[in-house]
């Protein structure tokens, strides 16, 4: 992977006047960057990229995974970490502080000396917001994280006051990256947006109260992966005008079907990919494949993904149930390698549910890879997955939690080729027509290029 890449201490110097130019870059702000299970994320900055867009890349945290997508080393936009710090759980906010403020004291000690009443001002806002959302049960408890987030939003606000060329910020989740985001509006009067996305939304406890409405009604605007997610955020928007559906999207050139004479023999395989979580629906999966070998179905199923706190139980239940020698769990794959994966299967599964928390899946993008490649798929009606596919014509659809019916269409896709054939051309033309990544990021582009000529500087 080769990418311009530096720390935050190092924009803690800001004795010099910021740069002439007139701020015509936006910044992104992630929680991690590149992450396996954030393709989605690296593919939309690529095309803003060959739309023209000029981008900074702040990173929350150094991801340190084994393996990174390709891709990555496509994107140009310089890429900035912020400092290294330790967790707020199990301290105190005072021993958090002694700790992991030295490496964050230049660079917010730089942004008090440039705009001392915006710096006082954000900072009094995350007090305030630190006891407003404080934690009840056992006696109240502040919320120490916003006096972290605040910080880290410092950090790069002084990067960005330095740079002097960033005209808008833009979060990607939110939930904690928007709120940083958000406070480095603040401090620096740029003004920013952010994109939500799933679990960001729906889990009350990542933006308790009425703190999601807070962060809408001060961006600028907000986009989202689905339109189910939409209309959830226009019903809690004072401006729902502001909120913009503007899906992911995929290349696909890169994911098309495989040439005739390629994969797709032998016993069909059944592929499912996705971090080993509850959302995923995955114990759903192993219980529709025990049916299916009862049945004498001939098939394997391989599950490909990061380790997640499901990922014991999955394994458990594959010996429970002896499906070893049809069941087969992999870790995480790079692009390239998922690509191979897909030619070789028959079928695509992701049985996605909504856990008790919230938690769900926006828009699987592993399921629109699949259609791409002329895969038929069986999934569930959740979320923004009934945006993609309609049942029967683009793929099977059945009920979240039912290993029954998961087993029946399984069944079904793969003992009629007719069936088979049509729903791998269906799939990939809907994707094609609908969630080609060079148009859907034109629309992200042009909400960016609106904000930059509208107006560059945000009051404080």
């Amino acid at each position: 992977m080769t990418m311009p890449s530096n720390t935050l201490q190092s924009a803690a110097h800001m004795d010099t006047a910021p740069a002439a130019a007139a701020p015509a870059v936006v910044a992104y702000v992630m929680n991690g960057y590149p992450r396996l299970s954030e393709t989605f994320i690296t593919h939309e900055i690529l095309q803003l990229e060959r739309a023209g867009m000029r981008l900074r890349l702040f990173s929350v945290k150094r991801e340190r995974e084994d393996k990174v997508h390709p891709v990555v080393a496509q994107v140009r936009a310089p890429l900035t970490y912020l400092p290294d710090v330790s967790t707020l759980s199990g301290t105190t906010l005072m021993r958090w502080l002694a700790r992991n403020l030295p490496v964050l004291l230049r660079a917010n000690a730089a942004v008090a000396r440039r705009h001392p009443l915006r710096y006082v001002r954000t900072l009094g806002a995350a007090l305030a917001m630190s006891w407003r959302y404080r934690i009840r049960g056992g006696g109240p408890r502040l919320r120490k994280v916003f006096v972290k987030e605040f910080l880290q939003a410092g950090g790069i606000a002084a990067h960005l006051l330095r740079a002097g060329d960033v005209g808008h910020l833009h979060g990607h989740f939110c939930h904690g990256v928007a709120t940083i985001t958000w406070f480095a509006s603040r401090l620096t009067g740029i003004p920013f947006s952010f994109t939500a996305h799933a679990k960001d939304i729906y889990q009350a406890d990542l933006n308790p109260g009425d703190l999601l409405e807070r962060k809408l009604a001060a961006a600028r605007f907000v986009a989202t992966c689905t339109c189910a997610n939409a209309d959830v955020l226009r019903a809690r928007h004072a401006r729902p005008h502001e909120v913009h559906a503007i899906y992911h999207g995929l290349d696909t050139g890169y994911f098309s079907p495989p040439p005739q004479t390629a994969g797709r023999t032998g016993t069909p395989i059944l592929l499912a990919v996705g971090r080993f979580v509850q959302k995923k629906g995955f114990d759903h999966l192993i219980d529709a494949c025990a049916q299916l070998k009862r049945e004498g179905v001939k098939c394997h199923c391989v599950i490909v993904g990061e380790r997640g706190d499901a990922y014991d139980g999955i394994c458990r239940q594959i010996e429970a149930l002896g499906l070893a020698d049809c069941v087969h769990v992999r870790g995480a794959v790079t692009q390239d390698e998922l690509r191979d994966l897909y030619r070789m299967a028959s079928v695509f599964v992701l049985p996605c549910q909504i856990t008790e928390a919230g938690d769900r899946d926006g828009f699987p993008n592993v399921l629109a890879e699949a259609m791409a490649m002329g895969i038929p798929v069986v999934t569930t009606a959740i979320s923004g997955i009934p945006e993609m596919i309609d049942d029967g014509v683009h793929g099977l659809l059945v009920a979240s939690g039912d290993s029954a019916a998961l087993a029946a269409a399984l069944r079904r896709v793969l003992g009629d080729a007719v069936l088979h054939a049509r729903l791998a051309r269906a799939g990939r033309t809907r994707i094609c027509e609908r969630f080609d990544s060079s148009r859907t990021t034109l629309a992200l582009r042009d909400l960016f290029l609106s904000q930059l000529r509208a107006r560059p500087r945000a009051a404080a």
